[in-house]
C-alpha cells in the first residue's frame, strides 16, 4: 500500500510575505495548512485552486505547490501541519502530519516547525549529492545542527542553500535504476514516444535485456569535429565516464527526485534481483553498500527540509556532465532528437522538483500554459512543446529579499559562447545576464551571490583545464570555471571594482568536490569591496585523494604570494589570501564531504566558516596573512 505522502513536505520560499510548500501524493488532495504560535492557531488556510496548485505526473503521482500570503511574525518560533485526505473520499477524515509521517517531528514536539528571518545570520549550504558515493550524507549534519538550535531565533538556520548536483542524473547506480524502474510502475509514471532512435517508446527501454549497466550502448552518437592528432569518427555526445545508466526519460527523472528526497517508496521495492554484468559485479557491491546507507538516513534528510527554508539551482549532473560546456556539444546534443528529449526530460523534472518552488511567480502566464497543456494530455507533441519552452526560457535565476540579499545564478542555460572555437569552453553567463546581474546588485551594501562553481577557483586546476583545452580536450577535465571564457571573465571581475559594488560579497559556490575559503579585496584601492569565496562540495562525494592533496601543494608551490605566475593570471588586480584548515598545516583544500555552514555578522562579512560532518566533527577555514593569488 502506498504511503499517503511520496516525498516531502519541503519547505521551500519563505519570508514574511510567502510561504511556499511543496510534496506529493498518490491521489488528488483535499485538506487544510495551518500554523500555530504557543497552541494558537494564527493561520487556518483550505488548501484549494487558488493556492494549491497540483500537477499529475502519473496515474498514482500528483506534485503540488502550495504559495500563500502570509502575515506572520518573523523571529518567531511557529509550528505548522498540513491535514490531507483524498479528494476522491468523501468521508476520508483529513490527517495531521504526525500521523502521516511520524517520522518528521523532532523530538518533544508534535508539528514541524519554521522561523521567519528575513536577516539571515547564518545559513547551511553545499551541492554534489551522489546517493552512491561511499561518503556519508552530509544533510544529517544538516538535521543535527537543526536539532540542537530549534527554538533559538539567533541560532537556528535561516536557510538552506543548495547549489547543485541535487540529483545524478548521469551517475545512477544499477540498483537505484532498478528502484526507478519499479517505483515507475508502481506509480504508473507518464510513458512517452521517441523519434528518430532505435526505440519507440519509454517501455521499450524499460524492457531491454541486459540494460542495467550497458546504456552507454543506446546513448546518441555524433559526429563531432576532433583535432588533427586525434582520431575522428563517431563520439559519444554524453561524455559521463559513469553513463552506464544515465536517466533517460521523464518518469525515470522523477523517480529519482522522489527517491532521494523520501524514505516513503523505498519500503515498497527491491535493490537486488536484476541481471548484473560479470564485470560489474564489484562496482554494484559497492554501490549497493552505499545506498543501503543512504537510505537509512532518508528520514532525517526529509525532516531537514520539511524544517528549514531550501533554496536549489542546477549545475551540470541535474541534467548531465558538461551540459553546455562548449558550443561544439551543444550543437551536438540539440540537433540529435534523443539528446534534445534526454536534456529536456531531466530539465522538465527540474522545474517540477526545484525549480518551481525557488519562486513561483516565474513560472505563471505563458509557461505555465505549456506545462499544463502537458499534464493535461502528455502526448509526444505537448511534452516536445514543453521542452522547447524549457530550453528557451532565460529565468532560471531568483532573487531573495533577504538581508544581505540573496542572488542565485543561473550558470548553465546562458552561456557566453566561445568566438574563437566552438571547442573551447563557453562562459558561464553572457552579457545579457551579466548586466542583469549587475542591475541586482547596485544599491546593496551586502550580497549573498549563489555561484554553482567558484568565480574564484584554485588555479593550479584552472591551468590544466587551460591545458587541456589547448590540446582541444576540455571535455576530459570539465574544463569549465569562470576564468576559461574571457569575456565572462573580465565582465565579473568589472562588476566586482564598479564604484557602485556592494561592500561585502560572499559567494557561495560548490561542484569541485572539495571546500575552500578565500578573502579577497581589490589591490591599489582604498575603498575595495570584501569578498569572500566560501565553497563547499559535496554533500555527498569528495574528491579522490592522493590527488587533491597533491594538487594543493602545486597550487600554493607555484602560485604563491611571490610566484612570477601570478603575472599572467586574469586575476592579478586581486589580492586573494586563502584560509587554513584549522588542524591541518598549511593544507588550503579539504576534500571530506561535508555540510557548509556559516555565520554572519550585522554587516554582512562572515564571523564563522566551516563544514559540518555526519560523525559530528567541525572542519573550520581560519584567517592567514599569508597571501595568494590562486
Amino acid at each position: 500500500m502506498l504511503a499517503d505522502i511520496l516525498a516531502g513536505p519541503i519547505l521551500r520560499r519563505l519570508t514574511e510575505q510567502q510561504l511556499v510548500l511543496w510534496w506529493v501524493t498518490p491521489y488528488p488532495i483535499r485538506g487544510e495548512f495551518c500554523c500555530y504560535i504557543e497552541e494558537q492557531t494564527v493561520l487556518n488556510v483550505p488548501l484549494t485552486s487558488d493556492n494549491v496548485t497540483s500537477f499529475r505526473v502519473g496515474e498514482r503521482a500528483y506534485i503540488h505547490l502550495l504559495d500563500i500570503a502570509i502575515e506572520l511574525p518573523a523571529e518567531t518560533y511557529i509550528e505548522y501541519d498540513l491535514f490531507l485526505a483524498n479528494a476522491d473520499l468523501a468521508e476520508q477524515a483529513m490527517l495531521p502530519l504526525a500521523t502521516t509521517l511520524p517520522t518528521l517531528c523532532y523530538e518533544g514536539k508534535q508539528r514541524p516547525s519554521f522561523i521567519i528571518q528575513d536577516r539571515i545570520n547564518n545559513l547551511l549550504h553545499g551541492s554534489c549529492r551522489n546517493p552512491q558515493h561511499p561518503s556519508q550524507d552530509s544533510l544529517l549534519a544538516g538535521d543535527a545542527k537543526l536539532a540542537q538550535t530549534l527554538n533559538c531565533c539567533e541560532q537556528r538556520p535561516a536557510l538552506l542553500m543548495m547549489s547543485g548536483d541535487q540529483i545524478y542524473a548521469d551517475h545512477v547506480a544499477g540498483a537505484l535504476l532498478y528502484a526507478i524502474h519499479q517505483v515507475i510502475e508502481l506509480l504508473g509514471l507518464n510513458s512517452e514516444e521517441f523519434v528518430g532512435c532505435q526505440f519507440e517508446n519509454s517501455e521499450q527501454i524499460y524492457q531491454l535485456t541486459e540494460q542495467y549497466f550497458k546504456r552507454e550502448d543506446i546513448l546518441p552518437r555524433a559526429e563531432i569535429a576532433t583535432p588533427w592528432y586525434k582520431p575522428g569518427g563517431s563520439q559519444p555526445i554524453f561524455t559521463s565516464t559513469y553513463a552506464h545508466n544515465h536517466v533517460i526519460t521523464f518518469a525515470e527523472a522523477i523517480a529519482m527526485y522522489l527517491l532521494v528526497w523520501s524514505p516513503a517508496l523505498w519500503q515498497c521495492v527491491e535493490l537486488t534481483g536484476f541481471s548484473v554484468p560479470d564485470n560489474y559485479q564489484k562496482t554494484h557491491q559497492k554501490e549497493l553498500a552505499a545506498l543501503t546507507n543512504f537510505i537509512d538516513g532518508l528520514d532525517k534528510v526529509q525532516r531537514l527540509l520539511a524544517h528549514v527554508p531550501t533554496y536549489m539551482i542546477f549545475d551540470d549532473h541535474d541534467v548531465t556532465d558538461d551540459w553546455n560546456l562548449t558550443a561544439q556539444w551543444e550543437q551536438a546534443a540539440y540537433q540529435d532528437p534523443l539528446a534534445k528529449r534526454i536534456i529536456g526530460n531531466t530539465l522538465m523534472a527540474y522545474w517540477l522538483c526545484q525549480g518551481w518552488g525557488n519562486d513561483p511567480k516565474r513560472f505563471q502566464g505563458d509557461f505555465w500554459q505549456v506545462a499544463n497543456d502537458y499534464q493535461q494530455q502528455p502526448d509526444k507533441a505537448n511534452q516536445d512543446a514543453f521542452i522547447e519552452h524549457l530550453l528557451a526560457f532565460s529565468h532560471w535565476q531568483y532573487t531573495l529579499p533577504s538581508s544581505p540579499k540573496l542572488v542565485v545564478l543561473d550558470t548553465r542555460t546562458r552561456r557566453w559562447r566561445s568566438e574563437s572555437s566552438l571547442g573551447d569552453p563557453s562562459g558561464l553567463m553572457d552579457w545579457e545576464a551579466m548586466c542583469e546581474l549587475q542591475q541586482e546588485l547596485i544599491g546593496q551594501d551586502a550580497i549573498i551571490l549563489v555561484s554553482p562553481a567558484p568565480i574564484f577557483g584554485v588555479k593550479v586546476i584552472e591551468a590544466i583545464q587551460r591545458v587541456a583545452t589547448l590540446l582541444g580536450q576540455p571535455l576530459a577535465v570539465d574544463a569549465e570555471n569562470w576564468m576559461a571564457h574571457p569575456g565572462s571573465a573580465n565582465t565579473m571581475l568589472n562588476i566586482f571594482k564598479h564604484p557602485k559594488t556592494p561592500k561585502h560579497f560572499v559567494i557561495l559556490s560548490g561542484d569541485v568536490h572539495y571546500s575552500f575559503v578565500y578573502d579577497i579585496e581589490i589591490r591599489f584601492r582604498h575603498f575595495s569591496p570584501h569578498i569572500w569565496q566560501i565553497t563547499s562540495s559535496g554533500i555527498k562525494n569528495q574528491f579522490p585523494q592522493p590527488a587533491i592533496g597533491i594538487l594543493d601543494r602545486l597550487n600554493r608551490l607555484l602560485y604563491g604570494p611571490y610566484s612570477p605566475l601570478n603575472l599572467f593570471t586574469k586575476r592579478r588586480a586581486m589580492r586573494v589570501k586563502a584560509r587554513k584548515v584549522a588542524g591541518k598545516g598549511h593544507q588550503r583544500l579539504f576534500d571530506q564531504s561535508g555540510l557548509g555552514y556559516l555565520e554572519l555578522n550585522d554587516d554582512g562579512s562572515p564571523s564563522h566558516i566551516c563544514d559540518l560532518h555526519v560523525d559530528g566533527t567541525i572542519t573550520e577555514f581560519v584567517e592567514t596573512t599569508e597571501e595568494l593569488l590562486p
